[in-house]
This record gives C-alpha cells, structure tokens and sequence, in this order.
C-alpha cells in the first residue's frame, strides 16, 4: 500500500498553476469560454469558475471589479447551497470568459503564492469537499461575501479576492484542510466587515429591490 493510501489521500491531478498555464497558452487575444474552460475537470470545476469569477476582483478601479465578480461569486455560491454537483451556466455566460492574456497576467500576480502553496496543499479530508453539509456551507459563505464584494466598500476587492481565492484553492486542489482555513477567515471577514458595519444588510436590501 503506498504512502497515499495509507494516509487516505487521493492521487493528484494536475495542480491549480499547471491547469493556469495551459488556458494562458497561445493566443494572447483568443477569448476563453468558460464552458470550454470547466469542460473535464468533473468535482473540481467549481473551483475554477469561482477562479476565474474572482479574476475582475483585482482590477484596480474602485467599484468595477466588485461588481462583476460579486454576482459570479454569488451564482457559484447558490448552486453549492442548493447541492448541484456540476456548475450550471446560462447559455450567455458559457460563451464568454476572460482571454488568454488575462489568465497569464493573473497566472503571474499569483505564482509566487502558487509556488508556496503547492508544496503544502494535496488532496485530503475530502469529506469537506464533499459532504452535503460542507456544500452548504461553503455555497452560505460565498453567497455572503460576493454580496459584500458586490458593494463599494473601500479597500476590500483584494481582501475579499483573497479570500476567494482561497476557497477557490482549496476546491480545485482537493484540500479539506485548506477549505477548512477559508471557512474561519471568510467567517471572520462577514462578521468584521458585514454584520459589525451593517454592510451586510445593505448589500442583501439591494439584491432585493433588484430582483423586485
């Protein structure tokens, strides 16, 4: 038996970097789909959509970035919470995604935290990934924090973007430990910055009136 089995660990697919470079190669201007980018990737392609929905996070204009990915990040949290198994997108959505130039660029941002991170993450405890009770929860969490990144709170794109990258991470990866991590400090984070300041409420009284 090896060393894998006996931990209960599973083999590892390719990482989280590896997948980036392959959507970063060719073409700089070629458009991505996103249904093209989560084909084959089964259990992990929540992940990557919540990946590549927390890309306009970190674009450095005050209220743009917020308000692209805080509805994806949304859409991914609603189909964990109500236990969908693949991700579903409108018809719209499927045909577009970033291009090529964009997941290089964010590839570049993020691979000296990528090269850290992959000497510590691997698939494990992956009863969090997978129990229906963990979906909920992680769906719960990121509905709340895309409503919050969805609001012009001052400074917290990259803060919040983190946060979901984490989540995002830990789902593409496989790693319970690590999704455990991201469920503290989003937790922390909603409380801090959403029910303290009451931004929280304003943010689900405007999703309201939109959808009224």
């Amino acid at each position: 038996m090896t060393p894998q089995a006996e931990r209960g660990d599973h083999p590892r697919e390719a990482g989280t970097r590896i997948l980036l470079d392959v959507f970063a190669a060719g073409d700089p201007n070629e458009q991505l789909r996103l249904g093209d980018v989560l084909h084959g990737l089964g259990d992990r392609s929540f992940g990557m959509l919540l990946f590549v929905s927390t890309i306009p996070a970190f674009i450095p204009i005050p209220g743009v970035g917020g308000a692209i990915s805080g509805p994806l990040v949304i859409l991914v949290g609603l189909q964990l919470l109500i236990g969908l198994r693949q991700p579903w997108l409108p018809a719209f959505l499927a045909r577009r995604g970033p291009h090529r130039s964009a997941m290089a660029r964010f590839r570049d941002l993020l691979s000296p935290w990528l090269s850290r991170l992959e000497k510590l993450v691997r698939p494990r405890a992956t009863i969090l990934l997978d129990h229906r009770a963990a979906d909920f929860f992680s769906g719960l969490l990121l509905v709340l924090l895309g409503l919050l990144l969805s609001l012009p709170i001052p400074f917290t794109n990259f803060l919040f973007g983190g946060l979901l990258l984490l989540f995002a991470l830990a789902l593409l990866e496989r790693d319970g430990y690590l999704l455990g991590a991201a469920w503290a400090a989003g937790a922390v984070a909603i409380t801090v910055f959403g029910i303290l300041s009451g931004s929280l409420a304003t943010a689900a009284a405007r999703w309201f009136d939109l959808l009224v």
